[in-house]
């Protein structure tokens, strides 16, 4: 016994080093004032930026509920298909996951842009050129491309793994397909469809790189706005660590929603 907690020390300080060291740094910084001292006043100057909190969260919103409409029938569909096609599917969903995740972005930036791809194909018709770049939704489009996956797998991953037999009893029951998938087969899948819609809102929310290169840095998200105080020339660690740190209690609370509503689920069906 003693041996096997042994192999644990090196986690444990890897876990003090590299992250508990750095939400106890945070909340220092967040607390404090420019000359040291206990303080709010990080917290009430957040009050400015009131438009880039809805901002973001508006957006992440919105990328979040088109992943969720585009990632749940895609999950469902896979999930009917043959063993063969889904390790293939699988592999072509997490393709893209594989290549640096700038590169990615750079790419859209070349499709969009207004000599890019799109508007050079609409130009053999006489069309355009339209403004796609540097708008707000060049900046939900690179959310939903980039944290797609983070959708459809978790959601894939519980459904594959349902009863079928379940299903069979309520068509036994007189249930046809729709109320089949309304009372059983949805309400199963729910801890895949609430780990998906966090595992893509977080990162949404928090981003940065895709504001940046999408939305041509005037599309300011909550990412670009901490980046700012700690990197820009308005450098204001303290406020920089209060925002994160408001950021670190929206993760918290989106991971407490999850479990909440997650645990049970799969017993929670009402035929």
């Amino acid at each position: 016994m003693k041996r096997t907690k042994a192999f644990t020390i090196p986690y444990v300080i890897w876990m003090a080093l590299f992250v508990v060291a750095p939400i106890l740094m945070i909340l220092v910084y967040a607390f404090s004032g420019t000359e040291g001292g206990f303080t709010l006043a990080n917290f009430s100057a957040m009050g400015t930026y009131t438009v880039v909190f809805i901002r973001s969260f508006r957006l992440a919103g919105i990328a979040t509920v088109i992943c969720l409409f585009i990632g749940y029938p895609v999950a469902y569909l896979l999930s009917r298909e043959g063993q063969r096609f889904q390790r293939l599917a699988t592999v072509l969903i997490m393709l893209p996951m594989w290549m640096n995740f700038l590169l990615r972005t750079y790419s859209w930036m070349a499709i969009l842009e207004n000599n890019g791809l799109i508007n050079q194909f609409l130009g053999l018709f006489g069309l355009g050129p339209f403004k796609m770049i540097d708008t707000q939704g060049a900046v939900v489009l690179g959310m939903v491309y980039n944290y797609l996956p983070f959708m459809i797998l978790p959601i894939y991953s519980v459904i594959i793994k349902l009863d079928h037999s379940l299903v069979e009893a309520a068509h036994d029951l007189g249930a046809d397909n729709v109320v089949a998938f309304r009372r059983v087969i949805f309400p199963l899948s729910l801890p895949g469809v609430l780990s998906g819609i966090t595992m893509v809102f977080v990162p949404s929310v928090s981003t940065f790189a895709i504001s940046t290169m999408l939305g041509g840095g005037t599309e300011y998200l909550l990412g670009d706005l901490i980046e700012q105080q700690f990197l820009g020339g308005a450098y204001n660690p303290q406020l920089g660590a209060a925002i994160a740190l408001v950021m670190m209690v929206v993760v918290v609370l989106c991971m407490w929603v999850m479990n909440r509503f997650g645990e049970g689920e799969e017993q929670a069906v009402v035929l």
